[in-house]
């Protein structure tokens, strides 16, 4: 059996070897390299070509220091360069409205188009960090701005049918952390189907050997701290009844989004 083997060139190469920075030198980005990675963001795929996103670039000290408090993060206040990627279907609503569209047909406000945007700004992302990485800089995605969704949006006066998605925060790294253990692909990637329970009789069982991996990962990087497996991690978050406050429905009906999933 041929055994296979992955075919390296600095794009695999750089994808392979990511991992999260969260601390930089305190040292600038240059004007090129943030022309660069906003035009590598441009260039991700947008869902019927509605470019149903945007980014906030965050130069205020003050307003980044609250994007820190909101997300309990220190390190994004320190960031030399920071975004705030968001859904933006507003930028479209004022074309349907200046192009004479009645009000009452104009669809940009369901679940499909808040799907749509965010999906947009996450593309958009993610190109930007890849972008990042293969200049040498590093990069942290930042969920956390999602703990006062709210916050955000008067923070950042963000307008009707526009939603915060998440931050990038980019630097010089002044870390190198080890590259975070990912599971067997068997039980990320399926053929054509997605395989029955049955064929996976215990799924904590199918993962122990990435648990152990997981364990040994965080001693070395925390060694005073417990340690906990990826099946452990998991089963305590989804106990955690801290998370029902991240609903998102209030904030997007408020911001415009009226479909039926809010």
């Amino acid at each position: 059996m041929r055994i296979m083997a992955i075919v390296h060139n600095p794009t695999v190469d750089t994808l392979l070897t990511r991992r999260t920075i969260r601390a930089f030198e305190d040292t600038p980005i240059s004007e090129d390299e943030r022309e660069t990675l906003e035009r590598a963001a441009q260039q991700a795929a947008t869902s019927q070509y509605f470019n149903a996103w945007s980014a906030i670039r965050i130069s205020d000290k003050v307003v980044a220091q609250r994007l820190a408090e909101i997300g309990n993060q220190p390190y994004i206040a320190q960031a030399p360069l920071l975004y705030i990627f968001i859904i933006d279907d507003h930028r479209n609503l004022r074309i349907a409205r200046e192009a004479g569209v009645a009000e009452d047909t104009i669809t940009l406000d369901s679940d499909y188009t808040f799907t749509q945007g965010q999906n947009d700004a996450v593309l958009a992302l993610h190109a930007m960090e890849t972008a990042a990485e293969s200049l040498g800089l590093g990069a942290v995605i930042l969920g956390s701005i999602l703990n006062d969704q709210q916050a955000v949006i008067d923070l950042l006066d963000l307008p009707e049918r526009t939603f915060p998605v998440l931050g990038l925060a980019i630097g010089r790294p002044s870390q190198q952390p080890q590259i975070k253990p990912r599971m067997d692909r068997s039980l990320q990637f399926f053929e054509n189907r997605y395989p029955a329970d049955s064929e996976i009789e215990s799924m904590t069982e199918a993962l122990h050997d990435f648990d152990e991996e997981v364990k040994k990962y965080y001693d070395l990087r925390n060694p005073n701290t417990p340690v906990m497996a990826f099946t452990e991690h998991i089963a305590s978050q989804a106990a955690d009844t801290g998370r029902l406050t991240r609903a998102f429905g209030k904030p997007a009906r408020e911001q415009g989004f009226t479909g039926r999933s809010f």
